[in-house]
């Protein structure tokens, strides 16, 4: 790993589905994503959503398999 990407700077996105991402702290989030509240190092961030997305389906899908459950 080079320098530069050592000190690259990242912020944690999220989407509608409350899928998880990173992103370069600066550069302009894309459409459909949002700040998740955490930024740092590229490690740091990984260890987040490590941390917080904890269920990898889609929002839409637990959805309907809760909705389905409760049937």
């Amino acid at each position: 790993m080079d320098e530069r990407q050592e000190e690259t700077r990242y912020v944690v996105v999220v989407n509608h589905e409350e899928q998880y991402s990173i992103w370069p702290l600066g550069r302009e989030i894309p459409d459909g994503w949002k700040p998740a509240g955490h930024e740092g190092p590229k490690d740091a961030c990984l260890a987040h959503i490590n941390e917080v997305w904890t269920d990898m389906r889609p929002l839409s899908l637990r959805l309907k398999m809760e909705t389905e459950n409760t049937r």
